[in-house]
């Protein structure tokens, strides 16, 4: 197992438990959409806004396809798994965790979040629509579910970290 892919709905922790998880699997943590943001030079939203969503979604299939062979932390962005492509890639390349969180909390995380393209032009049932039809791609994808709600980031971090090792037989 080379990487490993934390997938799931904006929102949902893939961040905060990627960098945590980085430290705690001494691994490094990668961000896709950051990684993006600096290879193109411009924000999410400009990238949306100057050459579309489907412009986007080529480039997060690129980064899978190209990015660095190690091993390490991948926080994917919450639409890279729509892609049927995308999750092949992710499945043959490494372990997909989906962060499994509830649209309640999700919504109180993302509600504000300028960043966010989609989340400003959405009402809240656009935005809970989308996560319920997001879901079974995310689980198309992973190779092990991780429930977050009621549950801490150290609490996450240390469950995944169990699953991982005992994968690689530790």
């Amino acid at each position: 197992m080379r990487k490993i892919y934390l997938v799931g709905f904006m929102g949902c922790g893939k961040s905060a438990i990627g960098r945590r998880l980085s430290y705690f699997l001494r691994l490094p943590y990668y961000d896709m959409d950051h990684e993006i943001v600096r290879q193109q030079g411009m924000s999410i939203p400009e990238i949306f806004e100057v050459y579309g969503e489907a412009y986007f979604r080529a480039l997060e299939t690129e980064f899978l396809l190209n990015f660095r062979d190690e091993a390490c932390i991948i926080a994917t962005g919450g639409g890279v798994a729509m892609s049927e492509e995308n999750r092949k890639i992710m499945r043959h390349s490494g372990l997909v965790l989906f962060l499994d969180a509830t649209f309640e909390d999700i919504y109180v995380r993302i509600k504000n979040d300028k960043n966010r393209p989609i989340v400003q032009r959405s009402t809240k049932e656009e935005l809970e629509q989308l996560y319920q039809t997001r879901r079974k791609f995310y689980r198309a994808a992973n190779h092990i579910r991780v429930l977050t709600e009621g549950r801490s980031l150290r609490q996450i971090v240390e469950y995944i970290g169990f699953q991982v090792n005992r994968l690689k037989g530790e």
